[in-house]
């Protein structure tokens, strides 16, 4: 397995190849949320959801437990976080050391820094080109929903899970709401503006 070409590349590795840490981060914390084990929280936080075991970090019985990184990720909000400060939690911290190394051995991340080598970034660039942003999340497989998210980060999280990316603080800036900013809106202005993004998909998420 010296290349992309030779290996099949799971959403978190995508992501992780295509924007680091915190873009796999991302796509484990939407798939934990897809199987009802996460949700948003306080403004810009997420959460275990309350569905599943708020003290244990598990998911809801009925779901298969979660593995590497969704594990990390679902056992870290034992406390609500924001993104930046769940992917900073030790735990979270080595399940993306781990999955470094096997990219790295797989040829896809170069030493010592361990940035995409070209195969990885021509691999990531041809699959964005055979997955574009998808228009509507209608039909979509869980996988499909990971593999868009993965390859277009924020727009994707905009198109296929708008309301809980901008509570979660997965997109825009859903921090403001906690500190009472909007109030002091000029009036007539477009305080809120951060806030509609992606309200037309007429379903929850």
């Amino acid at each position: 397995m010296s290349s992309a070409e030779t290996i099949r590349l799971e959403p978190h590795e995508i992501a992780l190849l295509r924007g680091g840490p915190r873009a796999a981060v991302t796509v484990a914390v939407v798939a934990l949320h897809l199987r009802g084990a996460v949700e948003a929280g306080r403004p810009g936080t997420m959460r275990v959801s309350e569905a599943g075991d708020a003290d244990a970090g598990q998911p809801p019985p009925s779901l298969p437990p979660p593995e590497g990184l969704d594990k990390a990720v679902l056992e870290s909000l034992h406390e609500p976080a924001g993104l930046r400060k769940l992917a900073k939690r030790s735990d979270v911290r080595l399940a993306v050391a781990l999955m470094r190394v096997g990219l790295a051995e797989a040829g896809l991340l170069r030493y010592p820094l361990l940035g995409p080598t070209r195969a990885a970034r021509r691999h990531v660039r041809d699959l964005r080109e055979r997955h574009p942003l998808p228009a509507s999340r209608r039909g979509m497989t869980e996988h499909d929903k990971l593999l868009a998210v993965a390859l277009h980060g924020e727009a994707a999280l905009r198109a296929l899970v708008p309301r809980f990316a901008l509570r979660a603080g997965l997109t825009g800036r859903a921090e403001v709401a906690d500190k009472g900013l909007l109030r002091h809106s000029p009036r007539g202005g477009t305080g809120g503006a951060a806030y509609s993004c992606g309200g037309g998909d007429g379903g929850s998420d």
